[in-house]
């Protein structure tokens, strides 16, 4: 049955509190671009700097991405990439935070899918078999629902983030 109408939720009888949230996600890139990666020696340039950019950027954007998103002020934005050379990948976390009456879950979900396919972008030159996976909600905090920790936990990665780092 199709739903008569779409309509963004309505936040107005919520408090404001302080809301954090924090996702993931995992980009391989092969053992040749990532010991060019490593070496500084691709030929876009930087893209691990490029893709915190983009995702800082998307983070502030997804309402206009997302039809339903409230649109928000948001306090902070960090976004951060881990090399992992026994995969040949980079993971990406985009941490998120506000005080307000919504929650931030989808713009740190925004912030690092665009991260991601930002390192894609300056890496298929040299090599177009690449793979992004892994995209998860990490933490969330704040609201009626409270905590929120990943069932597979947190990495030290992600609890360095989450520290303020």
């Amino acid at each position: 049955m199709k739903h008569p109408y779409a309509s963004m939720a309505d936040v107005s009888a919520k408090p404001t509190t302080r809301r954090r949230a924090l996702a993931s996600g995992t980009i391989t890139i092969g053992e040749a671009a990532f010991k060019l990666l490593e070496a500084g020696m691709l030929p876009m340039g930087d893209p691990l700097t490029m893709a915190e950019i983009a995702g800082i950027m998307a983070a502030k954007r997804t309402p206009d991405l997302l039809p339903l998103c409230h649109p928000i002020s948001l306090s902070r934005v960090i976004v951060r990439s881990f090399l992992r050379p026994s995969n040949s990948a980079v993971e990406v976390f985009c941490l998120a935070e506000i005080d307000e009456k919504t929650g931030v879950e989808m713009e740190a979900l925004c912030g690092v899918s665009i991260a991601l396919l930002t390192i894609w972008d300056l890496v298929k030159p040299v090599n177009p078999e690449l793979h992004i996976g892994n995209q998860r909600l990490l933490y969330k905090s704040g609201g009626k629902t409270g905590e929120f920790v990943h069932s597979e936990g947190l990495s030290d990665d992600a609890k360095f983030i989450l520290d303020g780092q």
